[in-house]
């Protein structure tokens, strides 16, 4: 788009604080497929914080913990729990990203930062975004490194197959009462995006509980982040459980795109992901809602796996459990058989199977 002022190349990583990262890799790596790819740390003269690397495909996540208690970050992991603290977005040029985001009424979080190593350099640059989570701009376009300057690359006798996880398909943020339409406007009126779809409370309700949702994407459609916000039911919503214990607005979910969702979901529930479960009466006039698919039904019915239909096609997907002890984030698989939609379909299906599990907890 010429007049696309943050022209974004897709999602570069996403760095999660977290207790212990160390185990945090190790879970990843086992339960998701990971490969090591880099680490940073005391030994690379990083005195107060650790961070590991894994990737699959075009996939990246950086998991980091503090080395001291009154680190931020140890005070980020103690009102949250584990969770998404950098969206980091790749672009060809970070110090325009930062300038023409901080112009239009982003707060800055990095001036642009240039770190540099003997594989080259990174240019960094950055703006907050709800609750305490940032957007990192990241210029690699002339570094060769394993991931960036700070780093050094992680080599490990323990390396996991792929789950055909591939990459992040969207980002899911919740925020506070009222909170969606002034989000929403920060990403028109800071970032760039548009609003290409919306959810009301009438889309996404059960008995008990209901929530408002907006799809936010960029000009080339590459990243994309729904913001949800509760909305008035009898019972608490999942986001009101998610801001009561993440204790604020935060990313809820990442969806990772597979190729192949029943081979990557048999994975990943063979190394002990769990997953939300629908009623087996899902899938009793599934294809009547659907019309024609091309996967057998029964293995879908046997994983849990939804499916949707859009004017463009079809969508499977499946949701994590929590992979918190807190209720907060999770993972969505997702495979695009053409549809651009999120799955508008199941939501009460879905819902109802997320209100199971919170009435189990108590937290309904």
């Amino acid at each position: 788009m010429s007049n696309d002022f943050l022209p974004l190349q897709g999602t570069d990583y996403v760095e999660f604080y977290v207790g212990n990262a160390k185990q945090a890799a190790h879970f990843y790596k086992t339960a998701f497929g990971f490969q090591s790819v880099a680490y940073s740390g005391p030994e690379t003269g990083d005195k107060e914080k650790v961070s590991y690397v894994v990737r699959q495909h075009k996939l990246t996540f950086v998991f980091t913990t503090a080395l001291n208690p009154d680190d931020p970050i140890a005070q980020h992991t103690h009102r949250h729990g584990d969770g998404v603290k950098v969206l980091a977005l790749r672009v060809e040029d970070a110090a325009a990203a930062w300038r023409e985001t901080t112009a239009r009424g982003g707060k800055s979080y990095m001036k642009p930062t240039t770190l540099s190593d003997k594989c080259g350099e990174v240019v960094l640059s950055g703006i907050h975004t709800y609750g305490e989570t940032v957007h990192l701009f990241v210029e690699r376009k002339n570094y060769q490194g394993s991931f960036m300057p700070g780093f050094r690359e992680w080599r490990s006798a323990y390396n996991p197959s792929s789950t055909g996880l591939l990459y992040v398909d969207h980002c899911v943020g919740n925020v506070g009462w009222n909170q969606m339409d002034p989000w929403v406007r920060f990403y028109e009126e800071v970032m760039g995006f548009r609003n290409i779809l919306s959810f009301d409370d009438n889309d996404i309700s059960t008995e008990y509980s209901a929530l408002m949702s907006k799809v936010m994407s960029n000009g080339n459609g590459y990243v994309k982040f729904p913001i949800n916000e509760p909305a008035e039911g009898k019972k608490k919503s999942q986001v009101e459980e998610y801001l009561e214990f993440y204790r604020g607005e935060g990313v809820q979910h990442v969806a990772l795109a597979t190729a192949d969702i029943v081979a990557t979901v048999t994975a990943l529930r063979d190394r002990g992901v769990e997953f939300l479960q629908v009623p087996s009466s899902y899938y009793d006039d599934l294809l009547r809602r659907v019309g024609a698919i091309d996967e057998d039904l029964e293995p879908l019915k046997q994983l849990g796996i939804l499916v949707d239909r859009d004017e463009e096609g079809y969508l499977l997907q499946i949701f994590s459990k929590p992979v918190e002890d807190r209720p907060t984030i999770f993972f969505e698989i997702i495979q695009r058989k053409g549809a651009k939609s999120f799955g508008k379909g199941n939501f009460k299906a879905l819902f109802e199977a997320i209100e199971r599990e919170q009435s189990a907890r108590g937290n309904l």
